[in-house]
């Protein structure tokens, strides 16, 4: 048999109050919008624990050492393994109290807690490396603001139902070998409410709550990471008749940059510059989220160096005062075509500045660390 109690991790002597907290806490976590399809039937058994736990006769029961899900835990016969003090106990367990115990489990609430919420909200990378307020459209029930929750017109509130006299519950004598027996349901007029609204609200036809479409504004943190999930209390779905709200969860995503990309907090973004640039160095402007920034390119930069910028890149999310780097690649740009006069001045730096190199190594990877030089793929463009 399942045990109700651990499912939803309380213990045995756990109140009402303590209860309703740990299924909402559960359903939440298991939620199959949130936690995903394959917990359905985790989900479920959650539900199947609370709706046992939280009824006292069904929670009376399932302590007596019988699961009131189990279809077979009505039978005549054996299943009575322990848990009760006398045969009384049975009897009134299966009677409702004719033989002189507790009646029913009372009127069940009209207000109930609300459901979860799930969200997507697509930011740029500049929010995602300082933080800002993004905000998300979400279709859910939201409080009646005719009727402020309780269901009914203006003017009037619930009235005791004349059938259960407000118990919330209906019995009813049946004979059986046993002799008479009384049995126990919800009371069908009020559902098990013990009250009745006579004149239910326009607006919301009794259930104290209606659709609504929210603009709900969600305060992104510096340097938060791609597909985070954050959580907003009581921003979820209104529960029935004013009930607390279930909780909002957003999924972030961040969109593609055209100029950055980022790697954990760092920041990388790819500079094309003139192989003139490269060979005496050069010193040019740059935007950055930060605004315009001067980054100086060394004198004999080669294809794929970087320059790193200090504290511009992304925020650390567990220390805003601290930022990553913002990393440039230098791409040397070689000319494919040459005046007379350049192809003649590019000929005489070769004879000054290569005269040694006559003898080319063929390698069938390059060494650790090597890397083509600059002049090296000057000269193969030129060819």
């Amino acid at each position: 048999m399942t045990d109700y109690y651990e499912v939803l991790g309380v213990d045995r002597s756990a109140s009402e109050d303590e209860i309703k907290k740990a299924y909402r806490k559960m359903s939440r976590k298991y939620h199959p919008d949130i936690a995903g399809p394959e917990f359905e039937d985790k989900f479920k058994e959650v539900n199947n624990a609370y709706e046992v736990l939280s009824d006292p006769k069904k929670r009376q029961m399932f302590d007596a050492g019988i699961d009131p899900n189990d279809p077979n835990a009505g039978a005549a016969g054996g299943g009575f393994n322990g848990g009760f003090a006398d045969m009384g106990d049975i009897f009134n367990m299966f009677t409702g109290g004719a033989f002189g115990g507790a009646t029913g489990g009372g009127p069940t609430p009209r207000t109930q807690p609300g459901r979860d919420a799930l969200a997507t909200a697509t930011i740029d990378l500049k929010t995602a490396v300082f933080g800002d307020t993004t905000h998300v459209k979400i279709n859910t029930f939201g409080l009646c603001q005719d009727c402020a929750g309780t269901g009914c017109q203006k003017g009037t509130q619930p009235t005791q139902c004349p059938d259960c006299h407000g118990q919330g519950y209906a019995q009813r004598v049946v004979r059986t070998m046993l002799g008479q027996m009384m049995t126990t349901a919800p009371c069908e007029r009020c559902e098990g409410h013990g009250t009745i609204i006579e004149k239910p609200c326009p607006s919301c036809m009794g259930h104290g709550r209606i659709r609504v479409t929210r603009n709900v504004g969600v305060a992104v943190p510096a340097g938060v990471a791609n597909n985070t999930r954050l959580r907003l209390a009581n921003q979820g779905e209104v529960g029935e008749n004013g009930g607390v709200a279930g909780d909002l969860y957003v999924d972030i995503r961040i969109k593609p940059d055209d100029t950055f990309t980022r790697d954990s907090d760092d920041l990388h973004c790819w500079i094309r510059i003139p192989m003139s640039w490269a060979v005496l160095g050069h010193e040019i402007e740059i935007n950055t989220f930060d605004g315009k920034q001067t980054l100086d390119v060394p004198a004999g930069s080669q294809p794929d160096d970087t320059v790193t910028l200090k504290d511009l890149g992304v925020t650390h999310l567990d220390n805003k005062n601290e930022r990553g780097d913002l990393v440039a690649h230098i791409m040397v740009e070689i000319p494919k075509k040459l005046s007379d006069d350049e192809r003649d001045l590019i000929e005489r730096f070769g004879e000054l500045h290569d005269a040694d190199a006559q003898h080319v190594s063929v390698n069938s990877r390059p060494a650790s660390g090597s890397k083509k030089g600059f002049f090296s793929k000057l000269k193969d463009a030129l060819r």
